[in-house]
């Protein structure tokens, strides 16, 4: 859409400046100070970070790039140029250290499970999102996802239709679970909270049966053994084919996202609608599992249940439906299907009882994040399925019904969410908190687009200044030892806050944490510096989303210009990848006013406020804001016409 087509956005002068909105723009101003900080005191001058500890096994690849997760998302929200020079550095430097300590083959993973593949590519995703023009980028994700879409790397067995280990990457299925559980004793403290990996083992009924060394070499040699054929965390593999997708259109990338999902519908159909964990190498659901649905690696049995298997489940039905336009013309939501039956099935089993009073296996989290209300009665949901049935009771986790319902917008969705929500108790406040998902605070945000808490924007916004200033005294308090620090420090210590600043900029919650797509309801291009994000000076706040059974939707949109001497203009798009177009614009002004007054008055007057809508058929719309000015608009929006492609408007640095 050329500039000259463009609809004229009226904007009305501050009266006075919204707190939102200062605070907002102080966020950016202070994580721009803070993630300097980090970058200068924890890597090197190729980006790596300064750790000289090697790796004993599979595990910490994703621990080095999950520090830098969301520092792709702080530049697309608006953060500078340099930023992404700095991810990019950070991506180069940390591939090459783990390329030499033996973990990547062909900057990729040589093979672990999805649960922690998902985790580590969420820096990629951000970065292929924020500038798809980088053909470096670009390269790698056609490259890692024919490790998965070409049958000669050996990780697809396109005959069955399922990835062929639970360990998989860029050296193929690898055998078994790797070293460090050729046995299995009770002496491993650090996995206790989550139990026995296997249920059924003679003579193993629980943890303390581990001390028998017979038992432990028992459980060791049958969690090898049965490390075969597909689990239901390698949906998330998905998401590397559809990021490949999202460059150029490529059919045959879809048409695999949309096969291999519904190759798990099928065995879910087949079983009774739940979703099943594991899959032999022959395709017989529970081949390997004397014909249990559960007990596959990082399945219903363990460690997590839900949280992998949801994750997981919920991440590839998203992919389906997103590629589902170029494999079928239309989209199709069929297999959200999947999703909805594991949480209609957790909350049929549910119980009431307090956090407290739970061994539930993820309760530390929980605590935090409830703080006083974790001693009330809560709805308390079965993460876990074995032998013995339904075990492992918490809270439901909000990321997996708050996306379910954000993808499709549908009223039954929202009731599930909501009856979650009214099971959590205290789930719409504002806790001080942050983990190393940086998710949460979904409840009190969704409270804030239903018009309950209005104040949110300003209390969120403060808390995650909060939290910031917590990492950076993190930093200060804990000295680093390279040879002797502990992986997952960079993880803790990591200032760059983006889920507050997601839901209230973009209208999204924070992206799924174990391989999801940075999706958004709303993205920016700055029209003056020709690159994504705010343009400096502006703040963004998303105030309502909504959208019809037709697929037609609204969005209540307020952007403001602090600053008061330079005029900003700003490109608004309804949808990251361009998967919604629009086809209307409510705008808002002011007729009467009198700005800026004279000059002994004290202040201008506010005239009455007007409202218009203006049809359109555009892919964004241009707004100019004037100094200390703003403008309320709501995005009228519908799916588009054409696929969705990574946004390639990009003229940002690129070291």
């Amino acid at each position: 859409m050329s500039e000259t087509t463009d609809p004229r956005i009226p904007t009305t002068p501050l009266h006075e400046v919204p707190a939102w909105a200062v605070l907002e723009r102080r966020l950016f101003d202070a994580t721009e100070e803070a993630w300097r900080l980090f970058s200068d005191r924890y890597t090197g001058p190729d980006g790596r970070i300064l750790h000289a500890g090697g790796f004993e096994h599979r595990d910490g690849v994703d621990d080095l790039y999950e520090p830098f997760f969301n520092w792709p998302a702080f530049y697309a929200l608006g953060g500078s140029d340099e930023i992404l020079a700095a991810a990019k550095r950070h991506f180069e430097g940390v591939t090459a250290q783990l390329t030499e300590g033996g973990m990547l083959t062909g900057e990729y993973e040589n093979g672990y499970d999805w649960f922690h593949q998902g985790e580590s590519l969420l820096f990629f995703y951000g970065l292929c999102a924020a500038d798809p023009g980088d053909e470096r980028f670009a390269e790698r994700a056609r490259r890692f996802a024919a490790l998965y879409t070409d049958p000669a790397h050996g990780n697809y067995d396109p005959r069955r239709n399922l990835i062929t280990a639970p360990h998989n990457g860029a050296q193929g299925p690898l055998e078994g679970l790797g070293t460090e559980w050729l046995t299995y004793p009770a002496s491993l403290d650090y996995m206790e909270a989550y139990g026995l990996p296997l249920h059924g083992l003679p003579g193993i009924t629980r943890w303390s049966d581990l001390e028998d060394p017979a038992h432990a070499r028992l459980m060791g040699d049958e969690l090898q053994r049965r490390a075969a054929g597909d689990t239901a965390v390698n949906l998330a593999a998905t998401s590397l084919v559809t990021n490949r997708w999202l460059y150029d259109g490529d059919a045959a990338s879809a048409a695999w996202v949309a096969r291999y999902v519904d190759g798990w519908r099928e065995r879910a159909a087949a079983a009774g609608g739940l979703m099943p964990d594991n899959v032999a190498p022959d395709g017989v659901v529970g081949g390997l599992h004397d014909g249990a649905w559960y007990g596959g690696h990082y399945g219903w049995t363990w460690p997590h249940g839900l949280h992998s298997v949801g994750m997981s489940t919920l991440i590839g039905a998203i992919n389906a439906s997103f590629v589902s336009g170029t494999v079928s013309g239309s989209r199709d939501d069929a297999s959200l299907d999947l999703v909805r039956t594991m949480l209609d099935t957790a909350l049929e089993h549910a119980i009431t009882a307090p956090v407290t009073e739970t061994p539930f296996s993820l309760r530390g989290s929980w605590i935090e994040r409830l703080g006083p209300h974790a001693a009330e009665p809560a709805t308390l949901v079965p993460y876990r399925f074995g032998a013995d049935g339904w075990f492992d009771y918490g809270p439901l986790q909000l990321d997996l019904p708050t996306w379910l319902w954000w993808w499709t917008r549908d009223d039954a969705d929202r009731k599930r969410l909501d009856r979650v929500l009214d099971g959590i108790p205290g789930s719409d406040e504002v806790r001080q908190f942050r983990d190393k998902v940086e998710a949460g605070h979904e409840g009190p945000w969704l409270a804030f687009l239903d018009g309950s808490l209005p104040d949110y924007p300003e209390r969120a916004l403060s808390m995650a200044l909060g939290q910031l200033a917590r990492r950076v005294a993190v930093m200060d308090a804990e000295p680093v030892d390279p040879e002797t620090v502990h992986l997952h420090f960079w993880q803790r210590a990591n200032p760059v806050v983006t889920e507050v600043l997601g839901q209230l900029v973009t209208g999204t919650p924070q992206t799924l944490y174990n391989g999801g797509l940075p999706f958004a309801a709303v993205a920016y291009t700055d029209a003056d510096r020709q690159r994504l994000g705010l343009p400096p000076d502006v703040a963004a706040l998303v105030s309502g989303l909504d959208r019809d059974t037709d697929g037609n939707g609204r969005v209540e949109l307020s952007l403001v210009n602090l600053s008061p001497t330079r005029a900003r203009r700003v490109r608004v798009r309804p949808s990251r990848f361009g998967e919604e177009r629009l086809t209307g614009v409510v705008v808002h002004g002011e007729d009467g006013g009198v700005w800026p007054g004279r000059s002994t008055a004290s202040a201008g007057r506010a005239g009455t406020r007007t409202a218009a809508t203006v049809p359109l058929d555009a892919p964004d719309l241009l707004v100019e804001l004037p100094p200390s000015h703003r403008a309320d608009v709501v995005l009228l929006t519908a799916p588009a016409g054409s696929a969705p492609r990574h946004h390639q408007h990009h003229e940002g640095a690129r070291p």
